[in-house]
């Protein structure tokens, strides 16, 4: 009788084997996800080597389209579950613009077993020998994945706003794209937010709906209605497909009730594609029904009256919405490109010009282009979008957000805001950005208040979670602030952003130590780069650790746009005041979207004295904007 072939990798403490599918530590299955699985293999096989993140992406998800975020969370959660090596090294190693190589020392055994042969022991011991069974994993895997996820919902995920959120709160799972063409996944993730805002609409007070980016966290994933609820705080899940074919569309979906996961509705929608709309209402219509909402006579009108759609117009701009949440410069270019053919198309499509207004507007605060090239743009699109139809939530958000930021007039800005939230309480970013608005006019308790229920609607937004940071940075609540820093960390290590604030709030603290580890995590960079970085500091301190960032950033600037606040910033933390003063007027005459927060923002204490200061605030807070910092 011939044996089967065993496959092992050892590595530390670690025994990953192949034929039975499981990650061993210390001789216990440890719970994985299947595609955080086969991420591990990958990188074990080719260990020492790098892989590039196409490559990784074509092998985890063969035939289907997904973004490199997804990939980044899979390394996350291999990075938690190994934590590091017996040197105090990482397993894997990020190749920043490439890929992912795992450094670990492992030991790789392929063997034929004879029929009484024994499985070698690992470095660390022998294997058990009760028998590790399917089901004795999975009743592991359920206990360790109930108890990591109730530390996450306490600790990480929950935000601690003091009231019990008395809504009905529904989640929408990513639809799975049935068509078999991974260039269509664009219109199962566009349906995804479009029934996200379709149900958002439905009655705001009663039902609260979470938002696309914690949504889109759960793309193919395995885990429980049950887990997924508990993790988003939700007591509803709507998941399901769709199938693209020719000019037809077919929809099956299926509402869920996570605390005992029964089906409480599932239905069949097939309908040209010219009706997409239609088809989503009815959708929204039978989840309403279903939840026992008392829509008023205006909803259900509305629901009833979904227009028809130039289905090419449609398709661009579902293909802009996929780019822009990409939230890169390249993706931004595209989906402004998209937006532009759908309204060539279509040219009184309210939602194109919304899409195109809120491209533009990301274009500025994010030292990608200068403002006056952008906002000018954005405001045209918000404006054109309203005079189309005022009823839309994103473009009153957006143009609140140009008043904010170009116009400098929080004033102003707040009446849109609240119209947003007046329109569609669930839609986070008016939330979110309002709470700008009001942290700019000095109300701090109320821009935590917006920023939490923000938070509230998109548990798992990385950005919204640092933003909650900065917000009680402006208040002086250091402690809070790294603390809140270190959960969005907990949520995602490679968000250099959060590393970026929870630097700079340690600075403030004198916890300068502290303060240039965190900074040297916000982006990877090489041995050598890190120890001349290091050797600065313990040469000169905070100003020596500055100095070396600056020749950075100037060689940076060579080669793509550095607004000037960027350089305002390190100027004021090197000491030097003449050139911090002289980039914020720079700052100013370009009109620079953080100039509007001056009042309040801590980086700058150093030189808050200084009379030209002052004069700056006078000039940006000028007479009319309804306050004064």
């Amino acid at each position: 009788m011939v044996g089967k072939t065993k496959r092992f990798f050892d590595f530390g403490r670690f025994r990953l084997d192949s034929a039975e599918g499981v990650l061993l530590a210390d001789g216990h299955p440890v719970p994985l996800t299947p595609k955080a699985y086969e991420t591990l293999v990958a990188l074990l096989e080719r260990s020492g080597h790098i892989l590039d993140k196409a490559e990784l992406l074509d092998r985890i998800w063969p035939d289907t389209f997904v973004e490199e975020g997804t990939l980044a969370q899979n390394i996350s959660t291999l990075r938690k579950v190994l934590g590091k090596a017996d040197d105090g090294s990482a397993y894997i190693e990020t190749i920043p613009r490439r890929g992912y190589r795992f450094v670990g020392t492992i030991r790789e055994i392929d063997l034929r077993l004879g029929p009484d042969e024994k499985v070698p022991p690992a470095p660390w011991g022998t294997v058990p020998q009760a028998r590790i069974t399917p089901s004795r994993i999975a009743a592991l895997s359920l206990v360790a994945i109930f108890l990591l996820v109730g530390f996450l919902v306490r600790r990480l995920i929950w935000p601690a706003t003091g009231s019990v959120n008395t809504k009905v709160m529904l989640a929408v799972l990513p639809f799975q794209n049935l068509s078999g063409d991974s260039q269509q996944e664009y219109f199962s993730n566009g349906l995804t937010e479009e029934m996200i805002t379709q149900l958002g609409d439905l009655e705001p007070n009663r039902l609260g709906v979470i938002a696309r980016t914690s949504a889109m966290q759960y793309k193919d994933t395995k885990k429980s209605a049950r887990d997924i609820g508990r993790e988003l705080g939700v007591d509803y899940i709507l998941e399901g497909s769709v199938r693209l074919e020719g000019d037809r569309v077919r929809i099956t979906a299926q509402l869920i009730q996570v605390k005992d996961q029964t089906h409480l509705w599932a239905s069949d929608f097939d309908r040209n594609l010219r009706e997409i709309l239609v088809l989503q209402s009815d959708v929204a219509g039978a989840i309403a029904r279903e939840i026992k909402l008392r829509l008023s006579p205006e909803e259900k009108t509305r629901l009833a009256r979904r227009p028809v759609v130039d289905t090419e117009a449609y398709d661009s701009y579902l293909k802009g919405r996929y780019f822009w949440n990409k939230r890169s410069r390249d993706g931004f270019v595209k989906a402004i490109a998209y937006f532009q053919q759908a309204i060539a198309r279509n040219p009184n499509y309210a939602q194109a010009y919304a899409g195109l207004a809120d491209s533009y507007i990301l274009l500025g605060p994010n030292d990608i282009l200068p403002a006056n090239q952008v906002y000018p743009q954005a405001k045209a699109a918000a404006l054109r979008a309203l005079e189309i139809d005022d009823s839309m939530a994103e473009p009153h958000a957006s143009l609140g957000f140009v008043k904010l930021l170009y116009d400098w007039n929080p004033s102003e800005a707040e009446l849109e805001f609240r119209r947003a939230i007046e329109v569609d309480a669930n839609y986070p970013t008016g939330h979110h950005w309002y709470a700008y608005d009001l942290a700019a006019m000095g109300r701090t308790d109320e821009a935590l208040r917006e920023i939490r229920r923000a938070q509230e609607l998109d548990p798992l937004s990385l950005i919204i979670n640092t933003d909650v940071a900065q917000i009680l940075f402006f208040a002086r609540r250091y402690d809070e602030a790294i603390a809140q820093c270190q959960k969005t960390i907990d949520l995602d290590s490679h968000f250099g952003q959060a590393y970026w604030y929870q630097g700079l709030i340690y600075e403030q603290e004198g916890m300068f130590d502290q303060a240039v580890d965190t900074f040297l995590k916000q982006v990877p960079t090489a041995p050598r780069e890190q120890d001349a970085i290091r050797s600065a500091y313990r040469l000169s301190g905070m100003p020596g650790f500055w100095r070396n960032r600056l020749e950075s950033v100037e060689r940076q600037s060579k080669k793509h746009y550095v607004s000037p606040y960027t350089f305002a910033v390190i100027y004021s933390r090197m000491g030097d005041k003449e050139k911090a003063l002289e980039q914020l007027r720079k700052g100013y005459d370009e009109r620079y979207p953080s100039m509007v927060f001056l009042a309040y923002e801590p980086v700058f204490d150093s030189i808050r004295s200084d009379p030209r200061y002052a004069e700056l605030l006078r000039r940006i807070f000028s007479p009319g904007h309804g306050f004064a910092p």
